[in-house]
């Protein structure tokens, strides 16, 4: 896989911790794919509508991402792995990022971890 779809793919990761995306609906709407869920840190899972409500009430982000690699599972499929860092906890994160018919990337699937 060429190279600058590996990094499209995590600059696109990186996107959705910005503050200003996530406090953006219309930002989050186009990098979320509408069947996202996640299985959060906390254990809670979330899907693609409780994401935009949750994060239209509190978009910060207790912690700066780091170590981002992502690795191609399929042509229009891609993992991106890292961990969270600073805030109260860290965790290992983990997203699955698809290519849609239109060309566009966006996250299908995310999970957190905490780590001891």
């Amino acid at each position: 896989m060429d190279a600058s779809v590996l990094t499209e793919v995590v600059s696109l990761e990186k996107r959705l911790l910005d503050p200003g995306c996530r406090a953006d609906a219309a930002c989050l709407r186009g990098l979320l794919h509408p069947d996202f869920l996640e299985y959060g840190a906390s254990g809670r899972v979330w899907t693609r509508d409780g994401v935009l409500q949750g994060l239209a009430a509190d978009p910060t982000l207790a912690g700066t991402g780091v170590d981002f690699a992502a690795t191609p599972l399929a042509d229009d499929v891609m993992l991106v792995t890292f961990r969270l860092t600073g805030g109260q906890h860290t965790s290992l994160r983990s997203s699955v990022w698809v290519r849609s018919e239109d060309g566009q990337w966006r996250v299908r699937f995310h999970q957190g971890t905490p780590t001891a």
